[in-house]
C-alpha cells in the first residue's frame, strides 16, 4: 500500500508524465482564468450604485469572491481536464508494472464523458457541504477527508476498473473491495488537502487506482 503511493509520486516526476502534467495544468488554469474574468464582467455589469465608491468597494469584493471560488473548484477542475488525459496515463502505468499482462483499452466516450462530469459535481457538492462543516471543531476536517476519501476512491477506481470491465462489473468490483478502496482514497484524499500540490491529484490518483486493481485482478 504504501509502496504503490510511493511509486505512484515517482510517476508523477518521470518523463512520461512530466507532458501530461504541463498540459493538464496549463489547460486548468486558462478554465479557471476564463470562468473568472467572465463571471467578474458579468457581475460587475450589475453592479450600478452611487456612490462611486460603493460600487467600487462591491466591484472588489465580487473579485475577491470569485478568486476564493477559483481557489476551491481547482481542483474539481483539474480532475475533469485530467479525465481528458486519464487513458494516456493508466495505459503507461499498466505497461510499467505489468508489461507482460493484459493491457486496459479506453473507456467507451459516452461513459467516460458521464462519469467524469458526474464526478466534477459530486466534488463541487461534497465540498460545498464538507466546507459548511469545516467549522465544526473536531468534525469539519474528520467529514471532509472521509466524504473526499470515499468521492475520490470510488471514482478513480472505477475508471480504471473499466478499461478491463463494463461500467456495470467496475462497480461491483469496487463494491466487493469497498474497504480497501477506501483506504487508498484516504491517500488521494490527503494529497487533495495539500494546496497547489493537490491540483496534481488527477494523476496521483490515476497511477495509485491503476496499481490498486492490477493487485485485485491478480488476486483473483
Amino acid at each position: 500500500m504504501v509502496k504503490d503511493a510511493i511509486d505512484s509520486l515517482a510517476d508523477i516526476v518521470s518523463p512520461p508524465f512530466r507532458k501530461v502534467v504541463v498540459k493538464s495544468l496549463a489547460l486548468t488554469a486558462a478554465a479557471l482564468l476564463l470562468a473568472w474574468f467572465g463571471l467578474d464582467r458579468l457581475a460587475v455589469h450589475f453592479v450600478a450604485v452611487q456612490p462611486q465608491w460603493l460600487a467600487t468597494l462591491i466591484a472588489w469584493l465580487i473579485g475577491l469572491s470569485l478568486l476564493v471560488g477559483a481557489v476551491f473548484l481547482a481542483a474539481p477542475v483539474a480532475s475533469l481536464v485530467a479525465s481528458l488525459f486519464f487513458d494516456e496515463i493508466a495505459a503507461h502505468v499498466e505497461a510499467k508494472i505489468d508489461p507482460f499482462g493484459p493491457q486496459g483499452r479506453a473507456a467507451p466516450f459516452v461513459e467516460a464523458t458521464l462519469a467524469a462530469l458526474r464526478f466534477f459535481g459530486l466534488s463541487v457538492a461534497v465540498g460545498f457541504v464538507t466546507l459548511a462543516l469545516i467549522f465544526i471543531p473536531g468534525v469539519g476536517f474528520v467529514a471532509w477527508l472521509g466524504a473526499n476519501a470515499y468521492l475520490l476512491g470510488r471514482e478513480y477506481f472505477e475508471l480504471a476498473a473499466m478499461r478491463f470491465h463494463s461500467a456495470v462489473q467496475a462497480r461491483e468490483l469496487r463494491r466487493r473491495h469497498a474497504g480497501l478502496v477506501f483506504v487508498y482514497g484516504v491517500m488521494i484524499a490527503v494529497f487533495v488537502a495539500i494546496p497547489l500540490v493537490n491540483l496534481l491529484t488527477p494523476l496521483f490518483a490515476t497511477t495509485l487506482m491503476v496499481r490498486l486493481h492490477k493487485r485485485i485482478a491478480r488476486a483473483g
